[in-house]
């Protein structure tokens, strides 16, 4: 019987023992399921799992600037560097607040307390400050940081992560270093835009008649003849609404269709052009010029067309351009079937002319933004006089946009430009007009 009663013993000793490691085990895998791995610090299941406890708080959002380029220029491992040091600099500026890594570049801080807007704007006053321009010293290295907050002052905490967000979109869009939503702003409005013009994007590419160019015309300021179009992209909707392209254009990006309107006007432009006589162009942007199935497109049309001696692409100025190896090489190509390049918008920003010296443009399209008071306005005439001058130098025909007037069009024909283009002219029209 003893036997017995100490193997009874020993027994519950054994499941005394597995019952505390198990704890420890289940304790532990709570502990990773709430921490980042990273930086330590608790995760985004951790920061809801704490709202769910606390009726009185107010949540911050800081999101750590240009950390995309930050990481492609010196590396994931200097990245996940950054990362780590920016958790610390949190931990040690807010020691008595809590900290969290949501997600990539983005932390959290939960106080404790519901702040009112006045309070809140100088908390995120002073702590701005105290998070700006942090420096870190990875190597030899010395890599500066920033961020941009946002928190709300929202008398609900229903939907809070979707309003501290929208505060944070709209402080990084203004280049601000916090912003805070209040009950009072429409940022709803700006969303239910965006669903509604990505409904109306997806409809017209469906079968592509909501994609539309428009045309129009460029004359010669020598003979005030009509000698080429430009093409311009519109959406029809199904209530046959014209939508200009800065309505729409972002959203096609934003969901990944901007290819097939590109690829829409190309093809639509070469057949109506194919009856008319008449030289044409078509806009391009950067990211049209490394889209593979858009470039092999572009090829396709010109090889089997013999339309390539009329056609210009135009490629705005105002783009970033990280790879000219890759714009050159579609520049050449193009060209070997007579097709021409022409830079759009020059002097909307810093005119570069070494920029325009190494692409060797066919045309360059001076900015409307110089043009439009150029009757008036001396300084915008002593710059597009350097433009002009320029480009008669490197053997490059000029465009003036957006002639609107007869005085600016007298303007730009006394100043040497080639050829005009604008509503003075005539408006856009779906058909050729002459």
């Amino acid at each position: 019987m003893a036997n017995s009663g100490e193997k009874e013993q020993d027994q519950k000793e054994k499941i005394k023992h597995l019952s505390k490691e198990l704890r420890a085990v289940q304790k532990n895998l709570v502990e990773q399921f709430y921490t980042d791995p990273l930086t330590r610090l608790p995760n985004l299941y951790k920061l809801r799992h704490d709202l769910e406890e606390i009726s009185d708080f107010t949540l911050i959002i800081a999101n750590i600037d240009n950390f995309k380029l930050l990481n492609d220029f010196y590396g994931f491992v200097v990245g996940d560097f950054i990362l780590e040091s920016f958790a610390k600099s949190l931990k040690t500026e807010l020691q008595d607040v809590s900290v969290y890594r949501m997600a990539g570049d983005e932390f959290a801080i939960l106080l404790h307390e519901r702040m009112s807007f006045y309070l809140l704007k100088n908390y995120l006053t002073y702590l701005s400050k105290q998070l700006t321009h942090l420096k870190y010293a990875y190597a030899q290295t010395e890599i500066y940081v920033d961020c941009t907050l946002s928190s709300s002052a929202s008398f609900s905490h229903s939907d809070i992560f979707s309003k501290v967000s929208m505060a944070l979109k709209y402080a990084k869009r203004e280049q601000l270093k916090f912003w805070i939503f209040e009950d009072t702003m429409n940022f709803s409005q700006e969303y239910e835009s965006n669903l509604k013009y990505a409904t109306k994007v997806r409809k017209a590419i469906m079968d592509f008649s909501g994609i539309v160019p428009y045309f129009q015309p460029i004359i010669d300021n020598t003979t005030d003849e009509i000698v080429k179009f430009e093409a311009l992209s519109r959406l029809v909707d199904e209530e046959g609404v014209i939508h200009s392209p800065h309505n729409f254009i972002p959203i096609a990006k934003m969901i990944k269709v901007y290819d097939k309107i590109t690829m829409a006007i190309i093809d639509k432009s070469f057949k109506v052009f194919e009856t008319h006589p008449f030289d044409f162009s078509i806009n391009l942007s950067f990211e049209d010029i490394i889209n593979e199935e858009i470039y092999d497109f572009i090829i396709r049309k010109l090889r089997d067309s013999d339309m390539g001696h009329r056609v210009t692409f135009e490629l705005l100025e105002s783009e970033r351009v990280n790879d000219f190896d890759k714009v050159m090489h579609f520049f050449n190509e193009i060209k070997r079937y007579g097709a021409k390049v022409a830079i759009d918008d020059f002097g909307s920003g810093f005119s570069n002319f070494s920029y325009i010296i190494k692409l060797n443009p066919d045309f360059i399209k001076i900015d409307g933004s110089l043009i439009k008071d150029i009757d008036k306005d001396k300084n915008a005439q002593i710059v597009v006089e350097t433009i002009v001058d320029f480009s008669k130098k490197m053997g490059i025909k000029t465009v003036a946009e957006f002639v609107h007037s007869s005085t600016v069009l007298s303007t730009v024909k006394q100043l040497g430009i080639d050829y005009s283009q604008g509503y003075f002219i005539d408006m856009p029209s779906p058909q050729i007009a002459l």
